[in-house]
């Protein structure tokens, strides 16, 4: 799993059926040099490029969310489904302390 800041949502005119019920998010991920200067990221993007995710759990714009990535993303739909990416987890604090 990785961390990530939702930066926009994705909206599109038709969607397979297992889909319903969810809603895309655009993510830009974390890196490791986004804390380590404390607990919190800064703002702004990272160079990381940023990715589409699919969403059952409700982020929003501006929330930090768990994300999973490949052939795990598929795993809570009952037929295989072709997504790249799941959010995972609503993440409400993140705490770190990097090391000296």
């Amino acid at each position: 799993m990785r961390l990530g800041k939702v930066i926009g949502r994705v909206t599109l005119s038709q969607m397979i059926p297992a889909f319903e019920g969810g809603r895309w998010l655009l993510v830009n991920p974390y890196t490791r040099d986004r804390f380590q200067n404390g607990d919190t990221p800064p703002e702004g993007l990272s160079a990381e490029p940023s990715l589409i995710v699919f969403d059952a759990l409700g982020g929003d714009v501006g929330q930090t969310i768990g994300f999973i990535e490949g052939r795990e993303a598929s795993a809570p739909f009952p037929k295989p489904t072709p997504v790249d990416a799941i959010n995972a987890a609503l993440v409400d604090t993140v705490y770190h302390v990097p090391k000296e």
